[in-house]
């Protein structure tokens, strides 16, 4: 937040890295509060009481949630991954939510007109449930606590909703109102929205940017809210979805055109990655790009599986970005400026016109980088209203702070290693995510064959929902050619993606009706498929778990010894 160190203070803090690189300086080291270092998830922790200990009272001293982010809480460490789903009116970002989720949440509506009208913050509970914005502002368990300065308009837009669901086990999502476009910009919103867009960026590891093939423009609203996600770009993400709709000759042309319009706002010299498809579960309207749809969403959520693994690193990033930021030296210059009592208005309008200069004073005086001075417009525009009553420079904080970027972080090193040693229990579960060893499409028999299929340990005698049906499945089945009575996965998969399903919801058809786990579908197994496949394509849901009446009869009596071969596997 306000130190930066010299070459040769990087280099001792190198040189620290390399020789606290064994497991065993995680273990030993201990932070003032006494505790031992010893298991992974001891990063936040550390990160907790580092925070609170050297950086918060220099925040406080030099009133630093004045000009930049509010103060950091214990929720803000402990929270879980969180994503930010940003995007113009119907653009798709509920369906997306709904398309990793596998399920709609409460409140959501999805049509072509702006339908999201709130901020929703969705999150894992074993009670689904709906907890209002002044509430949520309350609650020292979520990390909403420092919206409440956005006023009552704002929290009555705001929302958290509770979803016991497998995905948000490991990460959270936040689902925000569609951007205006031109023709609505006039319509005030009650409360800043770009300021409410960059509060969440700050706090969120992911952020989402959803475009549409067919809406292109970038309106007044959508270019502030581009500018808010400024200085998280590391964070995001943009996406042209829909795709499916237009033809490859055309689909070239839209890609073109919003790079365009993108390259004009964000003014950057690096191309923004740009992840092209269609996410929704809805079968696609052309199938020309399906190939490509399917490795840029692997691309895409492979990055989104693996935000749990990442989030310490995230949260140390951030905390180490907070600090290096050249706010105490830029307070204390003030200071040394401001005159006792005569002129001050005058002086501080000085100041303020001359803040580029001043800043070039501070890099040269203490050798700070430019990259770690705030935005030296909008620090002008804070300082207006501003009362310049500031407090100098305090070596004995200073000192505090440089302990904490050259020593205490270093000592974090390790434990992070140690977190990468287990990743594969920090990965994203469920949904399209397949597995923990896989990413949402793999080369598998004959989509991603593996593992537990999911269904029901509850088998009845209950009659088969498929079976009137049945006759009509058979007759595909025996065109296929079945070999001894059943259809390999290559011969299942030219049939099945003929419904133009995406692969991953045809994954987990094929995981449901593969009962038996012998990667072949006889003729019960296939109409099992054919109904799940009938069943999505009318718009509803895949079970997660197999129930009862959709377990084929021959496989009911086999159940309980294929449950104990699968637990023994």
């Amino acid at each position: 937040m306000y130190y930066y160190a010299s070459p040769r203070r990087k280099e001792n803090l190198l040189l620290k890295l390399s020789e606290r690189s064994s497991p065993m300086a995680g273990k030993e080291m201990k932070n003032r509060g006494g505790k031992c270092l010893k298991e992974v998830h001891i990063v936040s922790e550390a990160l907790k009481t580092l925070y609170r200990q050297k950086l918060l009272p220099l925040e406080k001293y030099y009133g630093f949630s004045d000009f930049h982010s509010s103060s950091l809480e214990d929720a803000d460490f402990d929270n879980k991954p969180m994503i930010l789903v940003v995007g113009q009116c119907s653009t798709g970002k509920t369906t997306f939510i709904r398309y990793l989720l596998e399920q709609e949440y409460p409140g959501s509506r999805i049509g072509p007109e702006p339908t999201t009208d709130s901020f929703t913050a969705i999150m894992h509970g074993e009670i689904e449930g709906i907890i209002h914005g002044n509430a949520l502002t309350v609650d020292p368990n979520k990390p909403f606590r420092k919206l409440s300065p956005f006023g009552t308009t704002f929290l009555n837009r705001f929302q958290c909703v509770h979803l016991p669901n497998r995905v948000l086990e490991s990460i959270s999502i936040i689902d925000t109102p569609g951007i205006l476009s031109v023709a609505k910009r006039k319509i005030s919103r009650g409360y800043d929205f770009p300021a409410v867009i960059r509060w969440f960026a700050e706090h969120v590891d992911r952020i989402i940017l959803l475009c549409d093939a067919h809406k292109l423009e970038i309106s007044d609203e959508f270019s502030h809210t581009i500018m808010a996600l400024r200085g998280n770009e590391d964070k995001l993400r943009v996406v042209l979805n829909k795709a499916d709709m237009v033809d490859s000759q055309e689909l070239m042309r839209v890609y073109g055109a919003l790079m365009w319009s993108l390259g004009k706002v964000f003014c950057t010299p690096e191309v923004l990655r740009v992840y092209i498809g269609s996410f929704w579960s809805s079968p696609m309207r052309m199938t020309d790009n399906r190939k490509l749809f399917e490795q840029e969403e692997e691309d895409l959520f492979a990055g989104i599986q693996n935000l749990p693994r990442n989030s310490a690193l995230r949260k140390l990033n951030d905390l180490v970005k907070r600090a290096r930021l050249a706010h105490a030296y830029i307070i204390s210059s003030l200071k040394e400026e401001m005159p006792l009592v005569f002129c001050r208005e005058k002086k501080k309008r000085d100041l303020i016109y001359d803040l580029p200069i001043i800043y070039s004073r501070i890099q040269q005086r203490y050798q700070i980088s430019p990259g770690d001075f705030p935005d030296c417009a909008k620090m002008q525009e804070q300082l207006i209203s501003h009362d310049f009553k500031f407090k100098g420079l305090k070596p004995k904080l200073l000192a505090g702070l440089d302990e904490l970027l050259n020593t205490d972080i270093a000592k974090l090193m390790p434990l992070l290693r140690q977190e990468e040693d287990q990743a594969d229990k920090l990965l994203v579960q469920g949904g399209p995510f397949l597995g923990s060893h896989s990413r949402p499409f793999t080369e598998g028999n004959p989509f991603n064959h593996y593992g537990s299929n999911g269904e029901s340990d509850h088998v009845s005698d209950e009659e088969w929902v498929v079976s009137k049906d049945k006759p009509k499945y058979d007759e595909i089945f025996y065109n296929l050619s079945p070999h001894e009575g059943k259809l390999s996965g290559t011969k299942v998969k030219g049939w099945m993606m003929s419904t133009r399903l995406p692969s991953s919801v045809l994954g987990r058809i094929w995981k449901l009706a593969d009962v038996d786990r012998d990667g072949m579908l006889d003729d019960e197994e296939f109409a099992l498929a054919g109904h799940l496949i009938e069943v999505k394509l009318e718009g509803f849901g895949l079970p997660h778990e197999l129930p009862a009446q959709l377990v084929p009869p021959s496989k009911r009596q086999r159940k309980n010894s294929g449950t104990e071969k699968r637990d023994n596997d």
